[in-house]
């Protein structure tokens, strides 16, 4: 395992690119396809392409807002504390990752943004306390646990087709997320993901070419506020320094919390999830200004997500708009029996992800050919959508999309962690496809 570790992350760091680049040449690479394997002209895939380029502002707001409130709230005194705690837990690197495994497992199940913000922030809390833990793996160890999160309590697809009014319901009907994410063979694929994946983590330490860091490079609690407020100051600095203001602002937040899931349940959508991550800083942070100083610091890791999704929207454009899409999805179902759909379902919505990496769209895409596929194959609606679902999970472990929120906080690059990523990727895919064909 260290043998094929050592190779994999040597092979990332000579050949992966920048993830800006790795979005430059996906485009180019779909502008292409659609070229050739559809009936669209130079000037249509353009045009598709500008067209789509800022589908996703709203989406890439909500994920610079993860990032940022995340990050804020994790340099509170009482939210470091905890964290803390939980990692004076691992005296060892191979209890740190396994132990930061499980923690960005259960995180992403519960919430995907939850868990990208939450393992990252983690992973660099132990990375202070136990010594000659390689870095590079830790964060790798945190974002692996994002696998899960589609097979867990806010994925979006199983979460859609349990909605009344969605667009399939016209197919399938209403899918209760009894047969979805609580079906014994979705728990079951989560259960064996929750033991492997953190055994592979640890099978992956290697000392002699590990990556450590220095515990005072990752101390940012200097840059990220902390300001005592001077003698003499004037009104508007007793209001930037009232710990009152930031008190009823922040029980304000709290109040709407309550009240959201009183009456909607643990639906932690990702809107909610900043909610909580926003208003609990603000009250953490105990004044305005520590917490604008904070805010301040935070921003500065943003520029990633601001510049790549519109990138990543143009593709969904040409995606979607040429029909390639479709396409791959047609060819997989022409080659699937009833036995392997579900597998085949999988492998096609992995591809996809690649190129749309937006679970709710991509299922709006995918769902009317699969959906009815799996009717004439008869697999049902249940095990077609959540087949579709986990293949958008699988991919993201070498999608630089979605793990530019932990590489922001943690301070790497792609390519110091796909080296990993891409053996938690191969661990995945076969416990997953196994067990949607035979459980």
């Amino acid at each position: 395992m260290k043998t094929l570790t050592n190779l994999s992350t040597k092979l990332m760091q000579r050949f992966l690119p920048d993830p800006f680049l790795f979005v430059i040449i996906l485009t180019l690479v779909v502008f292409l396809l659609g070229l050739a394997l559809t009936p669209s002209s130079p000037v249509e895939m353009v045009a598709y392409w500008g067209e789509g380029f800022w589908d996703l502002l709203a989406f890439a707001m909500q994920m610079v807002l993860v990032l940022v409130t995340g990050y804020v709230l994790a340099s509170s005194a009482v939210f470091k504390k905890g964290l803390q705690k939980i990692a004076a837990l691992a005296g060892t690197p191979g209890q740190a990752i396994v132990l930061v495994t499980l923690v960005g497992l259960t995180a992403s199940w519960i919430n995907w943004g939850f868990g990208l913000v939450i393992g990252a922030l983690f992973a660099k809390e132990l990375a202070k306390r136990v010594t000659n833990v390689d870095y590079r793996l830790l964060i790798a160890s945190a974002y692996s646990g994002f696998i899960v999160w589609h097979g867990g309590l806010a994925g979006s697809i199983p979460l859609t087709i349990a909605t009344d009014g969605h667009f399939s319901e016209d197919i399938i009907g209403l899918v209760s997320t009894g047969d979805t994410i609580f079906a014994p063979f979705n728990l079951i694929i989560v259960a064996a993901l929750f033991v492997s994946v953190p055994i592979l983590n640890w099978l992956m330490i290697n000392s002699k070419d590990a990556v450590h860091v220095d515990p005072k490079l990752l101390d940012d609690s200097a840059e990220m506020g902390g300001t005592k407020p001077k003698s003499g100051q004037t009104p508007a600095e007793r209001m930037e320094n009232s710990v009152i203001l930031s008190m009823i602002t922040g029980f304000l937040g709290l109040a709407f919390i309550l009240y959201y899931l009183i009456t909607n349940g643990f639906d932690l959508n990702l809107n909610i999830v900043n909610f909580i991550f926003l208003f609990l800083g603000i009250l953490f942070h105990m004044t305005p200004r520590n917490y604008l100083a904070s805010v301040s610091a935070a921003v500065k890791n943003a520029g990633g997500i601001i510049i790549q999704f519109p990138f990543y929207a143009g593709i969904m454009g040409m995606m979607v708009a040429s029909g390639l899409v479709v396409q791959f999805s047609e060819w997989f179902v022409s080659v699937s029996n009833e036995f392997t759909f579900p597998l085949f379902a999988f492998i096609s919505a992995g591809i996809v992800n690649f190129f749309v990496p937006s679970g709710g769209g991509q299922w709006a895409v995918q769902a009317p050919i699969m959906l009815s596929a799996g009717q004439e194959l008869g697999v049902s609606a249940a095990r077609t959508a959540m087949a579709v679902a986990w293949g958008d999970a699988w991919t993201n472990m070498i999608q630089p999309f979605w793990a530019l929120p932990a590489l922001a906080i943690a301070g790497l690059n792609a390519r110091d962690i796909m080296g990993f990523c891409v053996w938690v990727l191969v661990l995945s895919g076969v416990v997953i496809g196994l067990g949607l064909m035979l459980l």
